[in-house]
């Protein structure tokens, strides 16, 4: 099962749902291991494939013109930073002189729409003082010196010499008044754009996007603790695996077993009652299908490929362990369990893998562990590497040792039958 999530890279959701937390993180630090071995392999294979097509692009223009990138001492592409590179301005003074000249730029703008004004202002001013001159000598003193032309003309002249004169000056004085003015507005809007940088960069909306970085990075260093807590137990699992020596050489143990044989099997609650007598005839040739998908093929199974590796079986003997039960429900085996002590469990067989759940009564709660059974062992899905040659072997190994560091869980009590017929006498009949 956990080689079949690993190829597809897919846990069907229903199956996730049955997984504990711990379960949940050491899958799928297993399917992220999968994940970058695929991708170290993969970008081992477009580096060889690109090496190559470099040699043959390399072969074809050889006599023909190319283009060839510039490299670093590195071997790699030489790339060229602006603001990062020897010689060049930093980032903050480039930022500085942008303002600078945008502000600049603004009150020229503005100072040359003040001048047009303020030029208009001065010819209409001029324009009106010559005529009203022109108009007062006229009516003065040609009209009285009507001989002496020639001497209005001179003093018109004069007066027009004068008066461009004026006007020059003026004109002067407001081009010197329109500079003072650029460079006062000019140092006005850097100041009020360098403000305006600088409160943005201080405002609710940094205030607002800091809180959502912390709360990233609190996210963060969850999953990295999580993934951490997974990989120690999934180390601290394979060295107890070495360490116990229990491995999966057993695992032909029962496999002699033939399906042919009928055999005659009392079966026993755990008041010791007699039950039900199996016959293990079959006759059909048994092909599994790729997972459970009813209650008819799971007992099919059962029959076909558990019992004769006596799944559910005491050590030794012809009686139905204490905590195995039938085809029940999550919330069926939490209300067997309810009234329970911490450490008692039971085994159930599963509708959503090839194998069983064990549920487990905790002090605030309940854990349910799968267990898959779709090979020649039975092991934990994604929580505990041991590979144990019978479902008993699993559970006696529990017994002593926890099912993970986090939870401290040990197999303390069984929890038995409290209906009548049990509730895995489908399984046996």
């Amino acid at each position: 099962m956990l080689q079949q999530i690993l190829r597809d890279m897919y846990i069907d959701p229903e199956l996730l749902a049955e997984l504990n937390e711990e379960q949940k993180q050491i899958l799928f630090y297993k399917m992220r291991e999968e994940q970058l071995r695929r991708w170290k392999e993969r970008e081992e294979k477009a580096r060889m494939e690109e090496a190559v097509l470099r040699k043959t692009a390399r072969r074809k223009q050889s006599n023909g013109k190319h283009v060839q990138w510039l490299r670093g001492k590195d071997g790699e592409v030489w790339v060229w930073v602006m603001g990062e590179a020897p010689g060049d301005k930093p980032y903050e003074q480039i930022s500085e002189e942008l303002i600078a000249e945008r502000a600049r730029q603004q009150a020229q703008k503005e100072a040359e729409e003040l001048w047009r004004q303020k030029e208009a202002e001065i010819t209409k001013k001029f324009r009106d003082a010559m005529a009203q001159e022109k108009a007062r000598i006229v009516a003065e003193k040609w009209k009285i010196e009507i001989e002496d032309r020639k001497a209005a003309k001179l003093e018109e002249e004069k007066i027009q010499e004068e008066l461009k004169k004026r006007e020059e000056e003026e004109r002067q004085k407001g081009e010197e008044q329109i500079r003072q003015q650029e460079e006062i507005r000019a140092k006005e809007l850097y100041l009020s754009l360098k403000q305006a940088q600088q409160h943005s960069q201080h405002s609710d909306d940094d205030q607002e996007w800091e809180e959502q970085l912390r709360r990233s990075k609190a996210a963060d260093e969850e999953r990295s603790h999580k993934a951490r807590r997974a990989r120690d137990e999934y180390r601290r699992q394979s060295l107890r695996a070495i360490q116990k020596g229990r491995v999966a050489g057993l695992s032909n143990l029962f496999q002699g077993t033939s399906l042919n044989n009928v055999q005659e099997i009392k079966l026993n609650d755990d008041s010791g009652s007699p039950l039900l007598s199996l016959s293990a005839a079959s006759s059909n040739i048994w092909e599994r299908p790729s997972r459970p998908f009813s209650r008819d093929v799971i007992i099919r199974w059962f029959k076909e490929e558990q019992i004769p590796r006596r799944a559910g079986f005491e050590r030794n003997t012809n009686r139905i362990a204490q905590w195995f039960h039938g085809i029940i429900s999550r919330q069926e085996a939490e209300e067997l369990l309810m009234n329970k002590s911490e450490g008692t469990f039971l085994v159930r067989v599963s509708e959503k893998i090839w194998g069983y759940a064990l549920s487990y009564r905790q002090q605030s709660g309940f854990k349910h562990f799968l267990v898959d059974a779709s090979g020649d062992f039975y092991s934990f899905l994604g929580v505990d590497p041991n590979r144990h040659a019978t479902l008993t072997d699993l559970i006696d190994f529990h017994k002593e040792e926890i099912i993970t560091s986090s939870g401290g869980e040990l197999l303390l009590e069984p929890c038995g039958q409290q209906k009548n017929p049990p509730d895995y006498s489908p399984l046996f009949e």
